[in-house]
């Protein structure tokens, strides 16, 4: 089989392409925060007992965070189980419009249910201020949009977006990455959702944590349509783990926002110090990004270099090549903690000297 390109983090299929163990890869190519919680022993029941199939408990927290009632709140297996019942909804809304580059999981979630789609090209070239305008998507009925968005790292700003809810039947905003982002909240849709019947936000504790094994994610929109979803679902779509430990994590708004401060300065502080080391690299362009990625981009394929990162350093980067628009001369990395990103940078230098890009 050959390497898998619509997603990062296939660690047990990198190691045995590369012939060594998932302990022994470094993976940039997944965009995780590079330390977890420590966990304190789980509750047998937690095991044992099915679990919740209302997720009263974790609804109840995830909703004081965000300033809204329980019914509001839809946990989910992961960002992905949700954006598979948002598609649902779209494919019965007409055609949607999909940014592109973007995020391969939306149309699969599309071909689910035989929903329309059509790309929206967004410039390849883009300023590093940030929130930035979203760029007029066009005509269409659903609207996809990803804030932070991934590939790129742009953040879009909540003023260019509200407008947006007037002109499409339903919108479907991923904010996966928002709680990164240094003063990100402050461009969520999330405080608009009560007004909008037509607003579906989803989350992800997967990157904010380091939980990716966890699958939990949590969508937020009006009850009527979270209803709806549930009764498409399978009975327990969240287990039992999942749920105590995300009860955990959200016990209280001040721990989670503890975490947030913990995790929003190592964004700013390594974004900037990865960017300015990859400028420095001969013939490396790394793009101006808000989260904790970057995109890289050559004049030639920088397929030969990943695939050496790989085989001599172990080094895993995100091929570019399922994002829509971009193809072989880009490449993204995950950012990891200084030491590691010094690990990459110089397995990079060492082997643009070793074999020059054209």
């Amino acid at each position: 089989m050959g390497v898998d390109l619509r997603h990062g983090g296939n660690l047990q299929a990198a190691a045995v392409r590369l012939n060594c163990r998932p302990s022994q890869l470094r993976d940039a190519s997944a965009s995780l925060v590079p330390w977890s919680p420590r966990w304190q022993q789980i509750g047998l029941n937690a095991w044992r007992d099915y679990p919740d199939r209302s997720q009263a408990l974790l609804r109840e927290r995830i909703c004081v965070l965000h300033g809204v009632e329980p019914s509001f709140v839809l946990p989910g297996n992961g960002a992905a189980e949700l954006f598979t019942w948002a598609a649902r909804d779209a494919a019965g809304q007409g055609l949607s419009v999909l940014p592109a580059p973007g995020f391969a999981d939306y149309d699969r979630a599309l071909r689910c249910w035989s929903g329309g789609s059509r790309q929206q090209l967004l410039p390849l070239v883009w300023d590093k201020a940030f929130p930035q305008p979203f760029p007029d998507p066009g005509e269409g009925s659903v609207l996809w949009i990803c804030n932070p968005h991934n590939p790129t790292g742009q953040l879009w700003s909540r003023t260019s977006l509200q407008p947006l809810l007037e002109r499409y039947a339903l919108v479907i905003c991923d904010e996966a990455f928002l709680p990164l982002v240094p003063n990100g909240e402050q461009q969520s849709l999330i405080p608009l959702v009560a007004e909008h019947s037509n607003l579906v936000v989803i989350r992800s504790l997967t990157k904010l944590y380091g939980i990716a094994g966890l699958r939990l994610g949590y969508a937020v929109s009006q009850p009527q349509r979270l209803q709806r979803w549930a009764e498409w679902r399978d009975p327990w779509p969240v287990n039992g783990i999942a749920l105590a430990i995300g009860e955990r994590l959200l016990s209280s708004p001040r721990r989670y926002h503890r975490w947030c401060e913990r995790v929003q300065p190592w964004v700013a502080s390594e974004g900037a110090w990865m960017h300015q080391q990859l400028a420095a690299l001969p013939g490396i362009t790394p793009m101006p990004s808000a989260v904790n990625y970057l995109l890289m981009r050559a004049n030639s394929s920088l397929v030969p270099l990943r695939e050496a990162l790989e085989q001599r350093y172990r080094i895993l980067l995100r091929d570019c090549r399922s994002f829509e628009g971009l193809g072989e001369t880009w490449l993204r990395i995950g950012l990891q903690s200084r030491r590691n990103n010094r690990r990459i940078v110089r397995a990079l230098r060492e082997e643009l000297q070793r074999s020059p890009l054209a």
